[in-house]
């Protein structure tokens, strides 16, 4: 009850950054606790730790979501209240992701190799399922934009069947998409000591940099559209366990969870257009 009391809805909204240090919290705790006490299973235990410390404060936060529905009519307004809560959620996502690229890179090989093994084998699966397809294509785009929907699909459930449940995807993401920053700084780290010798400080945060950007440029709104359609799933949800849905609530409801819905969406179709046509580009 220590972790998970540090911080509040409320709150949360009101100063969304804090989640970054948060989430970066979590993460580092479930980290060394995973390699302390599950060490070979360290990869899956360290995402289930900080699902763990993460789920009080998003159940709670889809509660304050949910009475936001029953108590404001004008569409906008309510929108816009979703948005502190998305804030918040991005930053806590960030911080989870920023947390897995340090230690990837300053951890070990050897500890780096179990802790995120399972993560770097899902990036290896990934990565070989659009091998071969022409970069830019309309194949590349529509493959990865039905990859990213079936993960929308899976937040949206998750969420719906266990009110918070969109946690244990984001926090799975996060991983991910932390592991492959922090295997291609690792990598261009490499490089420059080889090349160039170790003591160019610049060439460190160069590398840095350029992890965090090559995934950003797409990752960003993908995790937007993961995000919008958890907080969906969380606002059915509540509705349903709190009784909440009668024939002027459920007018609420559905007219709400449309409107994120087809934001959701185009995030993930903007995040497919990143990702096919103007990463590649860039890196």
């Amino acid at each position: 009850m220590v972790l998970e009391s540090l911080i509040f809805p409320l709150k949360a909204e009101k100063r969304p950054w804090e989640m970054f240090f948060i989430g970066f919290l979590y993460s580092t705790v479930a980290v060394f606790l995973s390699l302390w006490i599950f060490e070979k299973q360290a990869s899956f235990i360290m995402v289930f730790l900080t699902v763990m410390a993460c789920i009080p404060i998003m159940y709670n936060t889809m509660k304050l979501e949910e009475s936001k529905e029953m108590k404001i009519e004008d569409e906008g307004k309510l929108l816009r209240e979703h948005a502190k809560a998305i804030a918040f959620f991005m930053f806590l996502f960030f911080g989870i992701a920023i947390s897995t690229v340090v230690w990837y890179v300053f951890l070990p090989p050897d500890t780096v190799s179990f802790l995120f093994q399972k993560q770097v084998q899902t990036i290896t699966d990934i990565n070989n399922q659009i091998s071969g397809s022409l970069t830019g294509s309309i194949a590349l785009f529509i493959k990865i934009l039905f990859n990213n929907v079936k993960v929308m699909v899976f937040c949206l459930i998750f969420s719906f069947i266990y009110g918070a449940g969109a946690i244990f995807i984001l926090t799975w993401n996060a991983t991910v998409i932390g592991a492959a920053m922090g295997s291609f700084i690792r990598s261009h780290l490499s490089m420059y000591a080889t090349t160039i010798g170790v003591t160019r400080i610049a060439n460190y945060f160069q590398a840095a940099s350029l992890g965090v950007l090559r995934y950003s440029i797409h990752g960003i709104p993908e995790i937007l559209g993961y995000v919008y359609a958890g907080l969906v799933g969380g606002l059915v949800s509540m509705a349903i366990i709190k009784h909440d849905i009668n024939s002027k609530n459920l007018m609420n409801l559905l007219v709400d969870t449309s409107d994120l819905l087809l934001l959701s969406l185009a995030f993930l179709i903007l995040g497919a257009v990143l990702e096919v046509y103007v990463t590649p580009l860039l890196f």
